[in-house]
């Protein structure tokens, strides 16, 4: 590859990640083996003492014993509460997120890592707990025949961290309640895809004939999520060939869909090249530019709604849609070029323009949000403040929304005085 670039990385991370299930399976994996070294670590503990004859010892644990069982017996209880407790926050959270904000940001409280920590370390406790009570010895507990030594300290070691993590937890869910928290979140996820992307000239190697088109098929249609970079970059490299994606990122697909061009070389099986695109029910940001910009543009477009009618929240999303654009207005629109190891092109993923990316980001705003001067006001100086760093190919698409912008000002308020008003720019609309 190119000298500085790193190979992109395996999708599979990510894939994890936008489920819940992993994280609290391997907790409880790790409860069960933690919990039948504990008990075997107990039972090492009284043979040592019985091999020793070490009478002081063996009244120490004899002393604990009853005292750990008890506390041991309280744990398993109240975890099952503490999950309880944590899970229902979450369902919470989730409901005020998806009414409040959009049903698309619910993915930033699945992605959440604190929370599946939170759940996952109240699991395994629990689960901890119960199995070292079923290795309890079923003597009389003033005996030494099985002293959970370990086991309690293993179970108030978890108490402890469940603790800790709850309270993070708290503080973690309360941020993600608070809308400028979620859109500068959603931003900054926004601005890594864009930093991961390759920009350079166009290869003479895409000037080879097309030895191949491989359509979409497989039995489901959906949106293309993302593509296995590091694997259509192997498949060309061994066949000696330029892979080519056709459809963008977030585009649906449906059985018969172009998905995939094979630029000379020898054509890589095509299942092999189908198993590289991943589709879905819905978008993922982790590659796709332009689902990051309608993340933000639809909370703000909510915020204009006649139930909610907080322009302010419009204004912060305005903010934000700004950052993202600011990257790349000063850049000439490019498609995603990926390398070898020995600097060959092997792979072409398309890209948004930056004249759709600007329409899913000021459209919306301009058709709900023109009789509101605070969000004209602010969305004409982010305009300006745009055409000031973009280069000579992307501004007639921002003057294009700056002429409709004023053209739908000037229809929706009739007095010149109110008309010149919001249509004055100013950056943090009225203030």
């Amino acid at each position: 590859m190119a000298e500085g670039a790193r190979r992109p990385r395996s999708p599979l991370y990510d894939h994890l990640r936008d489920n819940f299930w992993f994280a609290p399976l391997v907790a409880l994996a790790g409860a069960v083996v933690g919990a039948q070294l504990a008990v075997r670590l107990d039972e090492f503990v009284i043979e040592l003492a019985d091999t020793w004859r070490d009478t002081e010892l063996l009244y120490l644990l004899q002393a604990v014993n009853k005292s750990t069982r008890g506390i041991i017996s309280s744990v398993t209880g109240a975890m099952l509460t503490f999950v309880g407790v944590v899970f229902s926050i979450s369902l919470v959270a989730l409901q005020m997120a998806s009414s409040q904000f959009s049903p698309r940001v619910l993915r930033l409280y699945i992605r959440s890592r604190i929370t599946k920590a939170t759940l996952s370390v109240g699991l395994a406790t629990f689960l901890f707990s119960l199995l070292v009570q079923l290795g309890f010895d079923d003597s009389d507990i003033t005996t030494t025949a099985s002293v959970p030594l370990f086991s309690s300290l293993g179970s108030v070691a978890l108490v402890v961290t469940s603790l800790v993590l709850f309270v993070f937890y708290v503080n973690a869910t309360l941020r993600l309640l608070r809308v400028n928290h979620v859109l500068a979140e959603l931003a900054t996820e926004t601005l890594r895809v864009i930093a991961a992307r390759r920009f350079e000239p166009r290869d003479h190697a895409f000037d080879a004939e097309v030895a191949a088109t491989v359509r979409f098929t497989g039995g489901r249609s959906g949106v293309l999520r993302d593509v296995n970079l590091p694997r259509l970059i192997r498949l060309a490299r061994k066949h000696d060939t330029v892979i080519e994606v056709v459809p963008k990122v977030g585009d649906f697909l449906t059985t018969g869909t172009p998905a995939i061009k094979v630029h000379g070389g020898r054509t890589p099986e095509l299942w092999r090249v189908r198993g590289c695109l991943s589709v879905g029910s819905e978008r993922s940001p982790r590659q796709d530019v332009g689902f990051g910009v309608r993340q933000i543009a639809d909370i703000g477009i909510r915020a204009l709604s006649p139930a909610v009618n907080d322009p302010t929240t419009a204004v912060a999303a305005i903010d934000r849609l700004l950052q993202i654009l600011a990257g790349l207005v000063s850049r000439p629109d490019s498609h995603s070029w990926y390398r070898d190891r020995a600097g060959r092109l092997r792979l072409m993923v398309p890209e948004p323009s930056v004249a759709g990316l600007l329409d899913t980001a000021f459209t919306e705003f301009r058709v709900y949000g023109a009789g509101s001067p605070q969000v004209t006001r602010r969305l004409l100086s982010a305009l300006d403040d745009l055409a000031a760093i973009a280069i000579d190919a992307h501004r007639p698409a921002i003057r294009r929304h700056r002429r409709l912008l004023m053209t739908a000002v000037a229809a929706t308020t009739s007095r010149s005085d109110e008309r010149e008003f919001a249509l004055t720019p100013d950056r943090q609309g009225i203030g």
